[in-house]
C-alpha cells in the first residue's frame, strides 16, 4: 500500500529545513536577489545542514543509507518553500554526487564522493540543459566520440549552476546513439566557460554557458566505466526533486497571498472574504495539494524499483503549469503591490517560469 507518512527522521530533516528557511532564508532572499549574489555564510549554514550525507557511503564519510526518492521530494520542497536559487545552489553537488553514487566506478566514487561528506561546500556540478528550442534530454546534441584512449566531447551546455568554480563538471552527451555523462575536470582542454548569464528569474543562483571544443577526456572519465549511466534513472529523479522544488514555490506564494487577503481591506472588510478571491486562493490550495501527491507518487515508485519514467514527467509537467499558475494569482491578488518588488511574489512569478528549462537539476 502507498504510504505518504513522514518517518519520524524524515519528519525531523524537514523541520530542521523549515526552521532555516524561516529563520535565516527568507530575510535576505530579497537582498540576495537584487545583488545576485548569496550570502556565504548562509550557502555554509545549508550546506551544514547535511542534506546529501544519508546516501553517501560509510568508506565516504557519510551514512551509507540508501537513497529515498520520498525523502528527497519531502526535503526539497522545504527548501523550495524559501528560496529556489539558494534551494538549487546547495543540490548543485547532488547533480554530480548522486550520479556518481549510483553509477560511478570504484575509482571515481572514491576519487569524488568524499567531497560531498567535507565541511566546506564542493566544486561539483552538472551540465545537462542545451540551448536549442527542441532540447530533449534523453537526446542531447553534445556528442561524445571515442578516439583511441580518450573521449572528445562537442557541443553547448546552458543554464550549468556554479560551473565557473567547479572542480568537476558531468556533462551528458550522445554516444553511439545513447545519452552518457562524462566527468570533465576544470582544467580539461577543450572546455570553456562564458561569463555568468542574466536570466529573467533565479537571480541569486550563478548559471553559465559552457562550450566543449574537441574537449578531451580520458577513456575512464565515462561514468560507469563500459557499463555506462541509467540516464533514465537521472531524469526521473531529477524531474521528481524539480515537482518538489515548485510545489515549496508555489506553497509560499500561496501563504503570502492568503495573508495578504486577510489583512488588506476594501469597501470595509478583508478582500479574502470577496468570492473571486476566495475561489482563487482555494483553487490554488487544491492545485499544490495535488501536485504534491503527484510527486510524491511517482517518489513512492521510484523507491520501489519501478519504472517511474512517465510518470516522474507526468509529476513534473503538472507541477510546472501549477507554480506558475499559483504564482501569478498570487500577483493577481496583491493588485498593484503584486508587481512591486519589496514584496516576494514577483520574484516567485518570475523564478516559477525556470521550471519549463531546468531540466536535469534538483537532484537530491
Amino acid at each position: 500500500m502507498i504510504s505518504f507518512q513522514p518517518t519520524e527522521d524524515q519528519t525531523l530533516v524537514a523541520e530542521t529545513i523549515r526552521r532555516f528557511v524561516n529563520e535565516r532564508v527568507v530575510k535576505v532572499r530579497h537582498e540576495a536577489d537584487e545583488s545576485r549574489q548569496l550570502p556565504e555564510n548562509l550557502v555554509q549554514e545549508g550546506w551544514s545542514l547535511g542534506l546529501l550525507a544519508g546516501w553517501i557511503p560509510e568508506e565516504s564519510g557519510g551514512l551509507g543509507e540508501p537513497h529515498s526518492m520520498v525523502s528527497a521530494a519531502l526535503y526539497a520542497e522545504e527548501l523550495g518553500a524559501g528560496d529556489l536559487s539558494l534551494a538549487l545552489h546547495l543540490l548543485t553537488p547532488a547533480l554530480a554526487g548522486l550520479p556518481i553514487n549510483l553509477f560511478g566506478t570504484p575509482a571515481q566514487k572514491e576519487r569524488w564522493l568524499p567531497a560531498l561528506a567535507a565541511g566546506d561546500f564542493p566544486g561539483l556540478t552538472a551540465a545537462w540543459g542545451e540551448t536549442h528550442w527542441d532540447f530533449d534530454p534523453l537526446t542531447p546534441r553534445t556528442l561524445a566520440i571515442l578516439q583511441g584512449d580518450n573521449y572528445v566531447l562537442n557541443g553547448n551546455k546552458a543554464l550549468v549552476p556554479l560551473a565557473e568554480n567547479a572542480d568537476l563538471i558531468l556533462v551528458y552527451a550522445t554516444h553511439e546513439g545513447q545519452p552518457q555523462i562524462f566527468l570533465v575536470e576544470k582544467n580539461a582542454p577543450g572546455l570553456n566557460i562564458s561569463p555568468r548569464e542574466h536570466n529573467m528569474g533565479l537571480n541569486a543562483l550563478a548559471t553559465y554557458e559552457i562550450h566543449l571544443e574537441n574537449c578531451t577526456v580520458p577513456r575512464s572519465a565515462r561514468l560507469g566505466g563500459e557499463q555506462g549511466a541509467d540516464v533514465n534513472k537521472l531524469l526521473a529523479y531529477s524531474r521528481v526533486g524539480l515537482g518538489a522544488l515548485a510545489v515549496g514555490l508555489a506553497r509560499s506564494a500561496h501563504s503570502y497571498a492568503l495573508n495578504y487577503a486577510k489583512e488588506r481591506q476594501a469597501f470595509g472588510r478583508a478582500i479574502a472574504q470577496f468570492q473571486s478571491i476566495a475561489f482563487m486562493l482555494a483553487e490554488m490550495a487544491w492545485e499544490i495539494d495535488a501536485a504534491r501527491l503527484l510527486v510524491l507518487e511517482a517518489a513512492w515508485n521510484l523507491d520501489q524499483g519501478n519504472d517511474a519514467l512517465a510518470q516522474s514527467a507526468l509529476a513534473k509537467l503538472y507541477a510546472d503549469e501549477m507554480v506558475l499558475t499559483v504564482a501569478d494569482r498570487s500577483v493577481q491578488i496583491l493588485g498593484g503591490h503584486g508587481y512591486i518588488r519589496e514584496h516576494p511574489v514577483e520574484g516567485y512569478l518570475r523564478n516559477a517560469r525556470a521550471f519549463a528549462v531546468i531540466n536535469g537539476l534538483g537532484l537530491i
